[in-house]
């Protein structure tokens, strides 16, 4: 893989600008716990069974979140880049994880360490903010996938992806947008030529 061409100060500026406004040494700070991990198209990030310890900020690339369920994957979230991804029951309940993680293709993360976080976070107001900010965001986005798999059809659902994640519509595999959407790939076919039909 090449190398990173985004630096750790890059990624804790960006974090700053999206979830909160740091000072020169609350990015230093920040700067200090990001680790950086490539990994390969279809190389594991998390296997089930394992603790998650890791927010991970995708800089490159795309990342798979999944379970079993009746011995079928069932895609739970995809994150492309510029978006969290974390396991985070077992994250905060320092359990193992019944998810996984895979990336879809060649993929970089920067790794915020939670305890590292948390020991970060307890000098710095700022840095307290952005943990939060960030914990709220991943719950709104699960607060609305559940929604959206309550009380929407499978076209609304298909174009609500569509607009608020395209680049995830191009790029993941069918199968597994299906999979996100909790509808056959049978489904998702009809809806796709249905929606290119309005366009």
């Amino acid at each position: 893989m090449a190398a990173i061409s985004i630096t750790p100060r890059d990624v804790a500026r960006e974090l700053a600008r999206r979830y909160s406004t740091m000072t020169h040494d609350e990015l230093d700070l920040l700067e200090s716990i990001l680790v950086a991990k490539r990994y390969a198209k279809n190389e594991k990030i998390l296997s089930e069974g394992e603790v998650c310890e890791n927010i991970y900020w995708v800089v490159k690339g795309l990342v798979r979140q999944f379970y079993y369920k009746n011995g079928r994957e069932v895609t739970e979230y995809m994150a492309t880049e510029n978006t969290i991804c974390m396991c985070i029951e077992s994250l905060f309940r320092e359990q193992p994880t019944t998810l996984q993680m895979s990336a879809l293709e060649p993929t970089v993360l920067y790794c915020l360490p939670k305890a590292r976080l948390e020991a970060v976070a307890m000098k710095s107001v700022n840095i307290q903010i952005l943990y939060r900010k960030i914990l709220e965001e991943s719950l709104i986005l699960s607060q609305i996938r559940a929604d959206m798999l309550r009380f929407e059809s499978a076209i609304d659902r298909y174009r609500k992806l569509v607009k608020s994640s395209p680049q995830l519509v191009l790029r993941a595999p069918l199968l597994y947008i299906a999979s996100y959407l909790q509808m056959t790939p049978e489904t998702l076919s009809r809806v796709r030529t249905q929606t290119l039909l309005e366009k």
